[in-house]
């Protein structure tokens, strides 16, 4: 009996309404995300290993006694069979149970999700929440495009560095090869080394602010976000499950039905409790990720602005200063490149 429940839940499909025609449906990329999505959290089938003990043999997964010689064989051989099949049997049976639930949610969340995209079901909507999860992306969009245009600067005024640094050696090469010019090469020579030096200076405030940027955007905004994704998958399983203990209850109240309605509201209570506790995980996170924004971008900004203020105006003590302000240390010599690009 076992193996024959087995071998017609291996072969089970799960039947789609006709809300659920693809046939109907238009092509939507973002709705194909969306499903792609939902299909994430589901048990990789790799891993899965399933043995199913006795298939292709006897109905009652015996051994026969006729293919054994000796009763002290027969014995042994039986006992450990049968022990190893039970053993086999129980690990299918818990994998298919498994694989049974998460069947079950996948098929709810996209239904409920198809819904909402055409209009046909409700979703729970928080106004506020989702107001400010709308400013976080579009902030970490911005600053995004912030860090770029940073790396792009220091990778430029490094080679404007490196260039600076090569200029003032050929000028020095040539004050000690022509006599006649030798003060003119020799002055060009200090400026351009004495450049260099601010310049190295000033790079080091610069992939300070690159670091601290990108530890804000791709650690910190991007944390904030991955619990913003869960809470998301939360609510839609939450709204599945409400949805369909709501068409239960405007069906008929038979003993059946009855059952199947306390089975809806235990899962309905489990997903709200869920959907409630990601809800205020998300809530704490958004306000300590607004306080950190700004201790952050207070500090950074205003190290950008002092540094670059002091190079420009030849000003190599203020610089110099801003860098001790802020404890920030230089590179040591011969380094060829820039801190982030060694990250790279």
């Amino acid at each position: 009996m076992t193996d024959s429940i087995m071998s017609k839940a291996a072969t089970m499909e799960i039947p789609i309404n006709s809300n659920g025609d693809t046939g109907s449906l238009q092509e939507d990329d973002s709705l194909e995300q969306d499903l792609q999505q939902v299909m994430v959290s589901g048990p990789n089938l790799n891993e899965t290993n399933i043995v199913s003990g006795g298939y292709g043999g006897t109905v009652e997964g015996i051994i026969p006694t006729s293919s054994i010689t000796g009763s002290n064989m027969h014995h042994s051989s039986s006992s450990s069979s049968m022990a190893a099949e039970q053993t086999t049997r129980g690990v299918a049976v818990e994998k298919l149970e498994y694989m049974k639930k998460w069947g079950f949610n996948t098929y709810k969340c996209t239904k409920q999700m198809i819904s909402e995209r055409f209009g046909r079901g409700s979703r729970t909507v928080d106004l506020e929440m989702e107001a400010q999860i709308e400013v976080l992306r579009d902030t970490k969009r911005k600053y995004e495009n912030v860090l770029r245009l940073a790396r792009a600067l220091t990778n430029h005024f490094y080679n404007m560095v490196q260039t600076q640094h090569a200029l003032g050696d050929t000028f020095a090469d040539l004050s000690q090869k022509s006599p006649e010019l030798r003060d003119e090469f020799g002055y060009n020579a200090e400026t351009q080394k004495l450049l260099c030096k601010n310049g190295e200076t000033l790079l080091g405030a610069i992939n300070f602010f690159v670091s601290s940027i990108n530890t804000l955007v791709n650690k910190t905004m991007e944390d904030t976000l991955t619990t913003i994704k869960m809470y998301e998958n939360a609510r839609l399983e939450f709204d599945a499950y409400r949805s369909d203990l709501d068409e239960l209850n405007m069906g008929p109240r038979d003993a059946v039905t009855m059952a199947r309605i306390d089975a809806a509201q235990q899962q309905y209570h489990v997903h709200r409790e869920k959907y409630e506790r990601l809800r205020s995980d998300v809530t704490i996170k958004l306000k300590f990720l607004e306080e950190n924004k700004v201790k952050v971008m207070h500090k950074q900004l205003l190290l950008f602005h002092n540094a670059i203020s002091a190079y420009f105006a030849g000003n190599q003590q203020q610089l110099e200063q801003t860098l001790k302000q802020f404890n920030i240390k230089m590179k040591p010599p011969g380094a060829e490149q820039p801190s982030w690009l060694e990250e790279q």
